[in-house]
């Protein structure tokens, strides 16, 4: 007990005797902990803010008829089983998976004429699209602007239909025009939303509620794909497909341009905020090395006292081990705490959403400080070469 009171009197004293000096090596220490912090933060919170974004470019999984069946019948068009499409979030949320399914199939389209229009509009062979969706962010799988006419017609009384920028052109349409949809012998009217130009094939479609493009179409109970907006890292995304592929007659792949892309951009991401990481625990060691290099120097004439008087070698390098695992605690706290809240800026900067703190983050900067900081003090070592007797004499 009175060598453990001597200790931290011992330590006290230390600390209060270089202040200059120590306040130099607690400031490279709070640096390099609050840079490491804010990085770590950042690589851990690309993770989730990475997969947001990709989800917001559409689906990143597409389940279609097995081709191996489609081939074996390629004289008819394959199907999917209209039920496939409740059974997709078994063993998930199924709000939190946005997923749409599509009917598609060629009809006849023709401009309604109104009651100042007498011609009927030019009939024109157009691609129709039966589409639902659900899940809790429908933009993920459809556009964002076929989502809201979708849902803003969704509350009348009539039947209503979008139609693609190419598509509106071709058959003179109107936002408010009614367009007749004709199948052999089944045909349907519609009053016509025009939708903003996508910029995809969706500029060529003429989009309807799936179970009225079913009966247009005479394929009760069928679609033709369905897409996904599957959230997770990469690995996750291809064990949920590897999942899938017990479902019969269906074969589900992701869009590699997508998945591929998420995770080629997060290894980069996270191997140049490693690389930052290291180089920045590297300088401040290097920065601590030479600060207490000078602080070993000074402290000869303490060294040898303490050798005088039947101090053992390991005990006076113990000593000044804990005086550096002291400041690189200190450091470590009021860095890593600076860090966090450095990230949360960057990633509003960078992302235009705060990042979110990782409580995961603040005991490794902590920890990777503290170590940085005993390895600081490898010139300490050099104390333990000091010859009382030298000492005195004054020629160390």
């Amino acid at each position: 007990m009175p060598d453990r009171k001597m200790f931290w009197r011992i330590l006290r004293r230390l600390l209060s005797a270089n202040r200059g000096r120590l306040f130099v090596i607690l400031l490279a220490l709070g640096a390099g902990a609050a840079i490491t912090s804010a990085l770590l933060n950042l690589q851990v919170d690309a993770k989730r803010r990475l997969t947001t974004e990709f989800r917001a470019f559409g689906a990143n999984v597409i389940i279609a008829p097995n081709e191996s069946e489609a081939s074996a019948q390629a004289e008819s068009p394959q199907f999917l089983n209209d039920a496939l499409f409740a059974d997709l979030s078994e063993g998930m949320d199924s709000s939190s998976i946005p997923k749409a399914e599509f009917l598609y199939g060629i009809v006849v389209a023709a401009k309604v004429p109104g009651a100042r229009d007498q011609k009927p509009g030019a009939s024109t062979k157009v691609i129709l699209t039966g589409f639902s969706y659900s899940g809790s962010r429908p933009e993920q799988v459809l556009s964002p602007a076929l989502v809201a006419a979708a849902q803003e017609t969704a509350s009348g009384n009539t039947v209503a239909c979008e139609a693609g920028q190419r598509a509106a052109v071709t058959l003179q349409l109107r936002t408010g025009d009614t367009v007749s949809l004709t199948n052999g012998s089944r045909q349907v009217s519609c009053h016509v939303k025009v939708l903003p130009p996508i910029g995809g094939a969706e500029d060529s479609q003429i989009f309807l509620e799936l179970l009225a493009t079913q009966t247009l179409l005479d394929q009760p109970g069928r679609i033709s794909l369905i897409q996904l907006s599957v959230p997770g890292t990469p690995q996750q995304i291809q064990n949920y497909i590897s999942s899938l592929r017990r479902l019969p007659g269906a074969d589900a792949r992701p869009i590699r341009q997508f998945t591929e892309g998420e995770a080629k951009i997060f290894d980069r991401i996270s191997g140049i905020l490693s690389a930052t990481v290291g180089l920045v625990l590297v300088l401040t060691a290097l920065c601590v090395m030479a600060a207490m290099t000078n602080v070993a120097m000074e402290r000869r004439n303490d060294v040898g006292l303490m050798k005088a008087i039947g101090g053992a070698t390991r005990r006076v390098l113990r000593l000044f081990l804990a005086e550096a695992a002291l400041l690189g605690l200190t450091g470590g706290i009021l860095g890593a705490a600076v860090g966090i809240l450095l990230s949360m800026w960057l990633g509003k900067a960078v992302f235009g959403i705060a990042a979110r703190p990782r409580l995961i983050v603040y005991p490794v900067a902590v920890a990777l400080t503290i170590i940085v900081a005993i390895a600081g003090a490898y010139p300490l070592r050099r104390l333990a070469n000091i010859r009382p007797a030298a000492v005195f004499r004054g020629e160390a």
